[in-house]
């Protein structure tokens, strides 16, 4: 089944401001969807639409087999929206945040409390279940965001930027965290800056540049694209002397005494690489990728885009 299905989604603004162009998007049910894009490419009039939060101009967006313009009660119910920034009470305490969201759902008093506290053990948080919102952590808000998010249970989870501004470990706990409720069968669409967040959690992505879909594929799909990865190779012994060249293919620099860059080309093998080193004298002790692949394809995808629009 479809979760999300957008036909021909247009925007303009009063101001004479076109957000979206006509996009079309599926996102299937159980998905681990990434909606990439630059500042201003659309992506958040396209949430702010399917949300309810902004009023198309034209177009079509069902979820879950509700269509948004005859059935918006229906599409509310299916989706939770977790915003980038903090919109909750910030003097209340937390129990009271994500009961009275589901209460606005139609969730009766005794059903909700249950449901927090459900929420809320997910997430780590009934321990400060009492705790005022503004004695949090940021990690802990933006915890406590995605249960208020969760409270009523739907069957879509938009999270817009949900890592920004957190430190390392917060973002990999709260990676686990979302890949666990992908897991129990919430389909989740994701928007983020941070383009390693998507290769790592995401199956599908769609890019999103001045108002148009120019990338809808599986992660996979997209990933083969490149032509090239780019590795640094850490050296059992010094190459002071080593020269920038290509061997067998592969173009080889020196970064310093004990690490060479190599870029591999799609249709060539490490192991090739590997053995050419060794006919040299050259033995490897570590190596690791020297560049995020979708942050690569991401930016080649733009400028062709900025390139074919003039």
């Amino acid at each position: 089944m479809t979760a999300l299905s957008i036909r021909n989604l247009q925007k303009t603004y009063a101001n004479g401001v076109v957000a979206l162009k006509g996009i079309d998007l599926d996102v299937e049910q159980g998905d681990f969807f990434a909606l990439l894009g630059s500042n201003g490419a659309g992506k958040s009039t396209a949430i702010g639409i399917i949300c309810s939060l902004v009023n198309k101009s034209s177009g079509s967006v069902q979820v879950f087999g509700h269509d948004l313009d005859r059935d918006p009660a229906a599409v509310k119910q299916c989706i939770g929206l977790v915003p980038q920034e903090f919109n909750f009470n910030q003097f209340e305490p937390l129990e009271e945040i994500v009961a009275n969201q589901a209460g606005y759902y139609g969730v009766e008093r005794g059903e909700a409390l249950r449901r927090t506290e459900e929420c809320l053990r997910q997430l780590d948080l009934w321990d400060k279940r009492r705790e005022m919102a503004r004695e949090l952590s940021g990690g802990m808000k933006r915890r406590l965001m995605i249960a208020r998010a969760l409270a009523h249970q739907p069957k879509l989870l938009i999270l817009d930027e949900p890592t920004a501004g957190v430190d390392v470990e917060i973002r990999h706990n709260m990676w686990d965290l979302l890949r666990e409720i992908n897991q129990q069968g919430t389909t989740i669409i994701l928007t983020t800056h941070y383009l390693e967040e998507a290769e790592r959690m995401c199956r599908h992505i769609g890019i999103i540049n001045q108002g148009e879909i120019i990338e809808h594929s599986s992660l996979s799909q997209f990933l083969n694209k490149l032509s090239a990865e780019c590795y640094e190779l850490n050296l059992r012994e010094g190459l002071s002397d080593f020269v920038d060249q290509s061997i067998g293919g592969f173009a080889v620099s020196r970064l310093n005494d004990l690490t060479l860059q190599v870029e591999v080309p799609k249709e060539q093998s490490l192991n090739n690489l590997f053995a050419l080193l060794s006919e040299r004298g050259i033995e490897i002790v570590g190596m690791r990728s020297a560049q995020n692949r979708l942050e690569q394809l991401y930016m080649d995808i733009l400028a062709n885009s900025r390139r074919e629009n003039g």
